[in-house]
């Protein structure tokens, strides 16, 4: 519940009903668009993009929590939201000590962050106190950020759960357990929490969301939010088809392949009996891409692009898609439909296996076959599941080759020694996916960034000093239709280098039962619960 280490979906999701980021997702808009959070406007951008000003809203307040003290009364107190909560929320990802996997975000982006960082393992503790030239509280409702160099993609971050604002006085009380001690200026509050069982948020009646804004209460309506919001976890699949027929769960975030044919109908829509049940299919493509990355520094795959363009061609992707229930879309590069400079043109290695065994044989492999060994070359390709899916899809994959003479091995691993093995450039390939931070090409193309190489997120170790530039120079460039430039050409760089088996885009279905009301599916559902409502009449759980 700490959001400087919320790095999964799950962690997330839950510390975004408590916790508020300055901006947030408009709940509706589709393409995706930024609206006020915490703050009580969208920033003045200044100085050709270096400079950021955000004025908070002077309502926002942290619910009480006896790390602000007592009342008279001996009750906890909560207090307003200030510009020095931000700016101390944004030092805590560049402490090096809080050790944050979003430190990314601010630590060569924000002025004078890495020197912070650095500094932050000298002595017994963080100094708190030690000035950021680029964070300034210039009152107490207004803070001025600035930046090392433009970075259009900026005001992305400061929606992402990593930078939302925390309480010093939590941080400082709690110390190792603050995680455990959820005190958010947000529309829940964390009620109960029952390890590897449930989680359990109790909305708070006084934030000031259901007065105003987007969330707003609407007088005399016949619905009202969720009371009690309950994340239960439930690993098996089947356990939790099961809990969401009884009724014992009111949402179901993903339809297995397993109950497919259960939930669907032959024309793609949802089966009879669940709509006579009231249930609701939602689905919709997402900003999530699957691969199976390629080491670069790997003596065999890594300086032989033509090897890397055939594993391109040898894979089917209409039989992958028919394996996948038609839930995944063809993949053409590493940006997702939807996303602000994509690049529309046809993939120039898809699926085509004559062209695969003349590239094989352009990559000194004819046949498939390894001159030193005279054997099929075998690859190796880590996971990080042991799922029935994984390994069913893995032996699909390695059909896919056989049929053009490379061996595929699938080696298995439990996912803390997969991302090890990955993070030390001990994989020869390994099959992952990310999904998107923010909708904008540069979340994805920096995947392939020279500065991000393991243990960043360029986790194939690719090194092409032109993207590199065209990286830095779209990121800088303030007018769209230039950025998009720069997108384009780094997009077909990567297309033609190959550093990835480009496996596919994610669709999302899922499913609610008939109190849920005013549900859309989003690609970035954190804190969205607040939008939620259910009939007067329900029990408000």
């Amino acid at each position: 519940m700490d959001p400087a280490n919320a790095a999964s979906i799950y962690a997330a999701r839950s510390a975004q009903l408590v916790y508020e980021t300055l901006l947030e997702y408009d709940y509706r808009a589709r393409p995706y668009r930024l609206i006020p959070g915490l703050a009580a406007a969208l920033p003045e951008v200044q100085s050709n993009g270096l400079v950021y000003v955000v004025r908070l809203d002077p309502e926002a307040r942290f619910q009480p929590d006896a790390c602000f003290g007592l009342d008279t009364d001996g009750r906890a107190r909560g207090r307003a939201v200030t510009a020095d909560d931000v700016v101390f929320s944004l030092k805590r990802l560049g402490d090096r000590r809080v050790a944050s996997p979003g430190e990314w975000l601010v630590l060569d982006t924000i002025c004078g962050m890495r020197a912070f960082a650095e500094a932050s393992m000298g002595g017994a503790a963080t100094d708190y106190a030690r000035p950021v030239s680029g964070l300034e509280a210039l009152d107490a409702q207004t803070v001025r950020i600035t930046l090392t160099r433009p970075a259009h993609q900026f005001i992305w971050y400061l929606a992402m759960c990593f930078t939302a604002v925390v309480p010093r006085e939590a941080v400082e009380q709690y110390g190792a357990t603050f995680g455990s001690h959820a005190v958010g200026s947000g529309p829940y509050r964390l009620a109960e929490w029952r390890r590897n069982h449930q989680m359990v948020f109790a909305r708070d009646l006084a934030w000031r969301g259901w007065r105003k804004g987007p969330a707003a209460l609407v007088p005399g309506a016949d619905e009202v939010p969720f009371d009690r919001v309950v994340y239960s976890v439930v690993d098996d699949v089947s356990t939790q088809w099961l809990c969401f027929l009884a009724g014992e769960l009111d949402f179901l975030g993903e339809v297995s392949r397993d109950n497919w044919d259960v939930v669907i109908d032959g024309a793609g829509g949802l089966s009879e009996p669940l709509k006579q049940r009231g249930i609701t299919l939602y689905s919709m493509p997402t900003l999530e891409v699957a691969y199976i990355g390629i080491n670069m520094e790997d003596p065999v795959l890594g300086s032989n692009r033509a090897l890397r363009q055939a594993l391109n061609c040898a894979f089917d992707s209409a039989a992958w898609v028919r394996f996948f229930n038609h839930r995944t879309i063809v993949c053409d590069g590493p940006v997702p439909p939807g996303t602000d400079g994509r690049l529309e043109t046809p993939f120039p290695y898809a699926y085509d296996p004559e062209r695969a065994r003349a590239l094989l044989r352009e990559a000194g492999y004819p046949d498939g076959i390894d001159p030193q060994t005279g054997k099929r070359l075998e690859l190796t390709v880590d996971l990080g599941r042991t799922s029935q899916d994984a390994r069913e899809s893995t032996e699909l994959l390695a059909s896919f080759y056989g049929r053009v003479g490379i061996s595929l091995k699938a080696q298995y691993h439990n996912w803390p020694t997969f991302l090890r093995r990955v993070s030390e450039r001990q994989s020869q390939m390994f099959r992952i996916g990310w999904v998107g931070d923010y909708p904008d090409a540069e979340n994805f193309l920096q995947l392939f960034y020279g500065r991000n190489v393991s243990p960043g997120p360029n986790r194939c170790n690719y090194a092409n000093p032109r993207f590199d530039q065209l990286y830095e120079a779209a990121c800088a460039a303030q007018d769209e239709a230039t950025r998009n430039r720069y997108w384009a050409e780094a997009q077909e760089l990567v297309r033609e280098d190959c550093p990835w088996v480009f496996l596919h885009f994610q669709k999302a279905y899922s499913l609610s039962h008939a109190r849920v009301r005013n549900y859309m599916p989003s690609d970035f559902p954190y804190g969205t619960e607040k939008y939620l409502r259910t009939p007067v009449a329900g029990d408000g759980r």
